[in-house]
């Protein structure tokens, strides 16, 4: 089960987070810095995949970007891996270039491919379907 997934941009700033179980704010602060921590700290050779406390974390870079996801013990790492790179690809079709002034449709399409934890779509197409339709009632 996918416990949390975070983007971060190299200077240690969380870009985005979204937590799939409850985590009181002040821990979340605290989990947040020492995870940014332990990814950033790894060199390119070294595996995207890191034991910490109880659960797994999984992240991948992308320029000056890191995708971190933490999950627990019976996940199974590549999947989670390849999810990150199929998430990176949805936000690339559908953003031109700028993804930070539009938080609120990168988590609509979060929220299509994970829910409760799970990874419930994966398909590209019916992934940005409901922002799709969002645009074109926003046209009109």
């Amino acid at each position: 089960m996918i416990k949390f997934f975070l983007m971060v941009n190299k200077q240690g700033q969380t870009r985005l987070s979204k937590y799939f179980e409850h985590v009181e704010i002040h821990k979340r602060t605290s989990l947040e810095a020492d995870v940014i921590k332990s990814c950033l700290s790894r060199t390119k050779d070294e595996c995207s995949f890191v034991e910490y406390k109880d659960f797994k974390l999984v992240y991948r870079q992308y320029a000056a970007l890191f995708i971190v996801i933490g999950v627990d013990e019976a996940e199974n790492e590549l999947a989670v891996y390849e999810l990150v790179h199929n998430f990176v690809e949805v936000l690339d079709k559908y953003f031109s270039r700028v993804i930070m002034f539009n938080l609120d449709k990168v988590h609509i399409i979060l929220d299509e491919m994970i829910l409760n934890g799970r990874i419930v779509e994966t398909n590209k197409s019916r992934i940005l379907a409901p922002l799709l339709v969002l645009d074109k009632m926003a046209e009109s």
